[in-house]
């Protein structure tokens, strides 16, 4: 619920925060189509940081690349009923835990070499990388080792959190360290960094067309101002 609540939140502070400028990046997109094309290439390929840092870009392409698929591959637990045949195409993502892992290795690594990246970076950045480090790590060390989980009992408990129907939960002490903290997670990303998830999308200098040279550019609460003041000024000249 602080996730939901929280997100929805933020996501409706985005939404109605003015950008009174036009400040795309160059190079800017000229239509519409062009700024959609501009924000995929920068959700899926991460276009930006790739021409930024090459090894920066590998490390967080790997991660997210990663993240993606392990939560695909998680959704079967939240599948009411059995499964359908297309979470079988699904299983080999499991592997795609070890690039998530490495990615987050190569991102906190980068900031304790990288003296100017270390001089920027507050506790809670490498807080979350270790946060969310750990949450893979468990997460490997119950499906690739001998250390397994009950995952009738996860999927039991993870589909009743859907319709309220509480369940138990496996005890191993690998699965308890691994589900707390990603409803731990879970809690702290409305109030942290890792908003550039949904963050990006209402960017300014992403999401814009540069088209200041073709058509004024006024964001709505501006433009009532405007009209407030016009119908003021003729009531004004209307006395006169």
């Amino acid at each position: 619920m602080i996730f939901v609540v929280g997100m929805a939140r933020k996501i409706y502070q985005y939404w109605i925060t003015p950008a009174p400028l036009k400040i795309p990046t160059a190079p800017t997109p000229l239509t519409q189509t062009g700024v959609v094309m501009r924000m995929a290439r920068e959700v899926v390929l991460f276009e930006s940081l790739f021409k930024s840092n090459k090894w920066t870009w590998l490390f967080g392409w790997l991660f997210h690349v990663g993240l993606l698929l392990v939560l695909i591959r998680h959704a079967r637990y939240f599948w009411p009923g059995n499964l359908p045949e297309v979470f079988l195409l699904v299983q080999p993502f499991k592997y795609a835990a070890f690039a998530m892992v490495i990615g987050l290795i190569g991102l906190l690594g980068r900031r304790i070499t990288v003296e100017r990246i270390r001089y920027i970076s507050a506790p809670s950045d490498y807080l979350m990388l270790i946060l969310i480090l750990v949450i893979g790590v468990s997460g490997v060390v119950m499906t690739f080792t001998s250390n397994h989980t009950d995952v009738i009992m996860v999927k039991g408990f993870a589909s009743g959190l859907l319709t309220f129907d509480w369940a138990n939960l496996p005890t191993e002490v690998h699965f308890l360290v691994h589900i707390f903290l990603a409803f731990l997670l879970l809690a702290l990303f409305p109030i942290s960094k890792l908003l550039h998830v949904p963050g990006i999308f209402f960017s300014p200098t992403r999401n814009q067309v540069d088209d200041a040279r073709k058509k004024r550019h006024i964001s709505p609460w501006a433009l009532k101002q405007e009209q407030d003041h016009e119908v003021k000024l003729e009531q004004t000249l209307g006395k006169d």
